[in-house]
């Protein structure tokens, strides 16, 4: 199967990941966020994801989408997973609070309709 084939998967995923950080931080306050462990490692796993992700959408894909930051995000999930003593949770916040609605506007054009099942 051609690696383009599963583009629209690997969006998919990472846009689901960044909703559900959105879900995860709803009403939330950079003090409350810095205070719950498990709600950063939470945030941090669905970021882990957005950037396994993004790393697996083929390059002509992301070629087309320069709008979209791919290193970053790639760059992103290699220090949560990787660099994981150095992470810095109010770079995370602003990642959260300013970056992550915007990847979900860019990427939610991207993501072709689910057919609808034919009636019989």
């Amino acid at each position: 199967m051609p690696r383009e084939s599963r583009d629209p998967a690997y969006l998919w995923d990472m846009l689901e990941a960044a909703k559900t950080i959105l879900d995860f931080t709803r009403d939330v306050t950079p003090e409350q966020y810095r205070a719950d462990l498990k709600l950063r490692l939470a945030v941090e796993r669905e970021i882990g994801i957005i950037g396994e992700a993004a790393r697996r959408v083929s390059g002509p894909f992301q070629s087309a989408h320069p709008e979209i930051p791919w290193q970053k995000i790639i760059a992103q999930r290699n220090v949560m997973i990787h660099e994981y003593g150095d992470v810095d949770h109010e770079r995370i916040w602003q990642l959260v609070i300013v970056y992550i609605p915007r990847l979900i506007e860019q990427l939610t054009p991207l993501i072709p309709a689910i057919p609808e099942e034919p009636k019989e």
